[in-house]
C-alpha cells in the first residue's frame, strides 16, 4: 500500500494581487509569494515580462481553481513607445534591427489608432512565451533559430494616446487575452514608417482586480517584518517560534483577497442547508421561484458569502464542475 505524501506548506487560499517591481520574472514572483505565505500550492493569472511592472495576481490554495477566470479577464496596459528603432525583442532589451531618422506627429499616431481597434489580426513577438513543436519561442529565438509564429485574432477594446514628444508617444490599452503590446509597438512603428519599440509598460487591471487591491512586495515583507522577524538570532524555543510565525501569517493573510472575488462579473446564486450540501458532494441542485436565475455556462454557488463552486445553470439546476473547501 502506497503511502500518501505529506503536503508542504500552509492550507491558505485567496488571491494576492501583487504590483510586480520591474526586472522580477512572474514565475520567481509567485515562488516568493507562496515562501512569504509558506502556501502549499500557488500560480498566477497572466504572465508579466521582467521588463513590465503592475498587476500580477497571484492566486494560493483553492483560489488556483479560478485562475482560468481571471486569465480570461480583459487586461489594461499604459506602454510607453520609442519611435526610431526596432528590436529583436520588441522591447528596450533586445538588439537594434532597424533604425529610421523619422519621427510621427501626434495626429499621424491618433489617425492610426482605429486600425488597432476592434478585432485585429496580431503577429506575437519571436521573444514570447508561444510554444512551437513544444519548445518556447523565445527559447528556439536566443538560439539563434528563424521564429516565425502565426497571426492570431485579438480584440483591443480601446486605444487611446496619453502624452506625445518628439520621439516618444505613452498609450493606454484595454484588451482581451492573448494581446501583445510589443507587437502594437512593432507594427505601429512599421505603418507609421519610423519603427518602434517599448520602453516601459505596465499593467493597471486585470479584470476584476486593479490597482488600489494591489500590494508591494517590499510592503508585504515589511508588514509580515513589523509583525515579526522571519528569522531571530540564537536559540528559540518551538513555542516562541510558533508565535512568531503565527503573527507572521497574520498580518500576511490579512492582505488576501477572498477566493471568490475572483469570480465578480459572473452570476452568481446563493444556497444553504440540502442545497449546498447536495453541491459539496459534486451533485446538482434544483433551483425554483420565479427569481430563479436565467441559464448561464459559467456561474457560480455561494455559501455564507464564500465561494462553494462553479458550475452550469440549466434546465432549472445549479451543476457543479469544480467544487471549493469552504
Amino acid at each position: 500500500m502506497s503511502r500518501q505524501r505529506k503536503k508542504k506548506g500552509r492550507p491558505v487560499s485567496g488571491w494576492l494581487v501583487l504590483d510586480k517591481p520591474l526586472g522580477m520574472g512572474s514565475t520567481d514572483a509567485v515562488s516568493k509569494i507562496k515562501w512569504l505565505f509558506k502556501a502549499e500550492k500557488a500560480g498566477h493569472a497572466g504572465t508579466l515580462d521582467p521588463l513590465a511592472s503592475g498587476i500580477l495576481p497571484i492566486a494560493l490554495g483553492e483560489a488556483t481553481k479560478t485562475v482560468p477566470y481571471v486569465m480570461d479577464g480583459a487586461k489594461v496596459y499604459r506602454f510607453t513607445v520609442q519611435w526610431g528603432a526596432e528590436t529583436a525583442t520588441d522591447d528596450a532589451e533586445g538588439e537594434v534591427l532597424n533604425t529610421s531618422d523619422t519621427r510621427p506627429a501626434r495626429e499621424a499616431v491618433e489617425a492610426l489608432l482605429p486600425a488597432y481597434t476592434g478585432t485585429i489580426q496580431q503577429k506575437p513577438p519571436a521573444y514570447s512565451a508561444i510554444k512551437i513543436a513544444g519548445e518556447r519561442a523565445y527559447d528556439l529565438a536566443r538560439g539563434g533559430e528563424a521564429v516565425d509564429i502565426p497571426a492570431r485574432e485579438v480584440e483591443i477594446e480601446s486605444l487611446k494616446i496619453v502624452s506625445h514628444t518628439d520621439d516618444r508617444t505613452a498609450f493606454e490599452v484595454d484588451c482581451g487575452k492573448g494581446t501583445y503590446v510589443r507587437s502594437l509597438a512593432r507594427d505601429m512603428g512599421r505603418d507609421l514608417g519610423c519603427y518602434g519599440h517599448v520602453v516601459e509598460l505596465r499593467r493597471t487591471v486585470v479584470d476584476p482586480f486593479d490597482e488600489e487591491d494591489a500590494v508591494a512586495l517590499e510592503d508585504l515583507e515589511k508588514a509580515a517584518d513589523a509583525a515579526a522577524p522571519a528569522k531571530v538570532e540564537g536559540e528559540e524555543d518551538p513555542a516562541a517560534s510558533a508565535a512568531r510565525m503565527a503573527a507572521r501569517f497574520a498580518v500576511l493573510d490579512a492582505l488576501l483577497l477572498d477566493t471568490g472575488e475572483a469570480m465578480d462579473g459572473y452570476p452568481q446564486i446563493v444556497v444553504a442547508g440540502d442545497q449546498a450540501n447536495r453541491i459539496r458532494l459534486g451533485n446538482p441542485a434544483i433551483l425554483r421561484g420565479r427569481d430563479a436565475p436565467l441559464p448561464a455556462e459559467d456561474a457560480c454557488a455561494f455559501e455564507h458569502g464564500k465561494l462553494l463552486a462553479i458550475g452550469e445553470i440549466t434546465q432549472g439546476e445549479f451543476r457543479p464542475r469544480r467544487v471549493f473547501k469552504t
